[in-house]
């Protein structure tokens, strides 16, 4: 299975990269081709609600910024997982951008399954993050859910956490 990970944590080497390494790691051991975006590292600009996609774009964005490079990726994903620290309840401003460029795309027509990881220094601030991914994603996408995974404070970057996405990672089918 084709699996694209957008991660939208700023920190390279920080608790959210942690997690999605380990996913990573255990998805690959099971033959699963897996790509990573760090969508920080990137110039996405937000969406300009010019519909320009969906009139004479042809569901091609009017922005000709890093998003371009995102799309043939989620052109080909089977699987898509957010990745993210939560700040303020919800998504980084980057991975949000990124998130509502793919609205150029509509519905990506090989995605068929989302997988949800959040890290975060306290344990009551994941609700936006989990509302945006089971509406936007789950319903509206109609995609499958293949799970939800979050770390707080002391559980980040723990060998229990990793574990238990490089399981995950392992088990997909």
């Amino acid at each position: 299975m084709k699996i694209l990970v957008l991660n939208g944590s700023p920190r390279r080497d920080g608790n959210t990269a942690a997690m999605v390494n380990a996913f990573t790691e255990g998805a690959r051991e099971s033959g699963h081709e897996v790509d990573v975006i760090n969508v920080c590292q990137k110039k996405i600009g937000g969406c300009l609600a010019c519909e320009y996609c969906h009139t004479k774009g042809n569901g091609a964005c009017v922005q000709k910024d890093d998003m371009q490079e995102v799309y043939p990726f989620l052109g080909e994903a089977e699987m898509i997982v957010l990745a993210s620290p939560i700040y303020y309840h919800s998504f980084t401003g980057q991975l949000q951008c990124a998130i509502n460029r793919i609205y150029a795309l509509d519905k990506p027509k090989n995605l068929k399954k989302a997988a949800l990881i959040m890290s975060s220094g306290s344990n009551h601030v994941y609700c936006g993050a989990i509302y945006e991914y089971q509406n936007s994603f789950l319903q509206y996408l109609q995609l499958e859910d293949m799970g939800m995974f979050s770390a707080h404070g002391k559980e980040n970057k723990s060998e229990e956490k990793l574990n238990e996405l490089r399981e995950f990672g392992r088990k997909l089918k």
